[in-house]
């Protein structure tokens, strides 16, 4: 079955609040593919309404080949979707949970064992705790195991790794490259820039808008200035500094230390640092890096508000 994923020109409104607009967007069977985002981009919207959950106000999606409006009842039957909160119930047990989801589907774990194995290995021993007893990382596995039971072709995943630890998220992502091989259409919607290069493509998402689709090498190579490191001995007074420099093009705070691009492709760093010297700023740092895609993000962010 081809189990690709077609959006054409989709947008949807809550009264007032628009969440999303006009979107495109095609994907293709087989591929581990990312929605990446902020909260309140417009990720969870997207995913209820492929999901067969909510229906568009304009505009149309097909899910292997299929219209998610007129035939959503035969789509929810090779679907499988994980919900960006812990969804299954709390007061039943792993294996209660996980044969009320087979019966939903009219399965059996049994019968595709052979799908949730490799996940199923790591919660069997706590296959009689509560669900809402175990930990973030093995509600993910559980919930995970339930959205495969029924063996789907395209398989949605909102925010999986919010709010787990690091190794949790790991394991998670190698949990997703091995239902890949198996031909599984996966589509991951998350806030955490790093996971997109973990994908195959992805789509970056920001007011209901879709900035740019691309894999995620090729998103980082079409970053169109050079990027510098900035730091010193008060950096969130040095970003307020910048911001009044003269030929500043973007700046923002990364962690310990500020991102900035210059109007000239070439920053002029000593005129930099002779600007930041006489507004009192003292152990300054100024390198040249390589862009991420949260550079890339914010550098298109900054473009759409730009233009609208």
């Amino acid at each position: 079955m081809d189990a690709s994923i077609h959006i054409d020109k989709i947008s949807k409104s809550y009264g007032n609040v628009q969440a999303l607009k006009n979107i495109n967007l095609d994907i293709d069977s087989g591929e581990l593919f990312g929605l990446i985002g902020p909260d309140g981009a417009g990720k969870t919207t997207l995913f209820r309404l492929l999901a067969t959950l909510l229906l568009p106000d304009e505009g149309s999606a097909k899910l292997c080949e299929i219209d998610s409006v007129s035939e959503y009842k035969k789509i929810r039957t090779f679907l499988g979707y994980m919900p960006g909160r812990f969804s299954l119930y709390q007061d039943l047990s792993v294996i209660e949970n996980l044969n009320f989801f087979a019966t939903v589907f009219n399965t059996r774990i049994e019968d595709n064992m052979d799908m949730i194995r490799d996940i199923w290995l790591q919660i069997e021993p706590f296959k009689d705790r509560l669900a809402g007893k175990l930990s973030g990382g093995m509600k993910q596995k559980l919930a995970l195991c339930c959205a495969l039971i029924h063996q789907p072709k395209i398989l949605l995943l909102d925010e999986p790794t919010t709010g787990v630890d690091s190794v949790s998220r790991a394991e998670f992502w190698q949990m997703l490259k091995g239902l890949k091989k198996r031909g599984i259409t996966i589509v991951v919607a998350t806030p955490y820039m790093d996971e997109a290069n973990l994908c195959d493509r992805v789509a970056l998402i920001q007011d209901g808008e879709i900035l740019q689709v691309n894999t995620p090498n090729e998103i980082v190579e079409q970053f169109g200035k050079e990027l510098y490191s900035i730091r010193s001995n008060d950096n969130y007074q040095t970003l307020l500094d910048l911001r009044e420099f003269n030929s500043t093009h973007s700046v923002f705070l990364f962690g310990q230390s500020l991102h900035y691009t210059d109007i000239h492709n070439e920053a002029p760093i000593d005129e930099l640092k002779t600007y930041l010297e006489s507004k009192g700023r003292a152990e300054i740092k100024i390198e040249k890096i390589k862009p991420s895609i949260e550079d890339c993000f914010m550098e298109l962010s900054t473009k759409s508000i730009e233009h609208e």
